[in-house]
């Protein structure tokens, strides 16, 4: 009965502390600056616009709150892991 909402939390508060995680790596390249800074925070613009972007269209055709938290997740696990690889 409370599987799914258990879940949901769950996948939540995860997404909280990967999305930290990513922050502070993007912190990090951000502060060291240079050419790799600007594509940085380019890059973070427009993939927050399109990750806005999706999540609105998932709702609006009927997705899940879950499948739109785990959209986000995997979205900031390569993040994690794209520049994880680079620093």
């Amino acid at each position: 009965m409370f599987g799914p909402w258990w879940k949901l939390g769950m996948d939540t508060a995860m997404l909280a502390l990967e999305s930290q995680a990513v922050i502070g790596l993007r912190l990090a390249k951000l502060a060291a600056g240079g050419t790799g800074a600007q594509i940085e925070a380019q890059r973070m613009i427009s993939e927050k616009m399109f990750a806005a972007g999706e999540a609105a269209m998932t709702m609006a055709t009927g997705g899940s709150t879950q499948s739109v938290v785990s959209g986000y997740r995997r979205k900031v696990r390569a993040n994690q892991r794209r520049l994880s690889r680079r620093t």
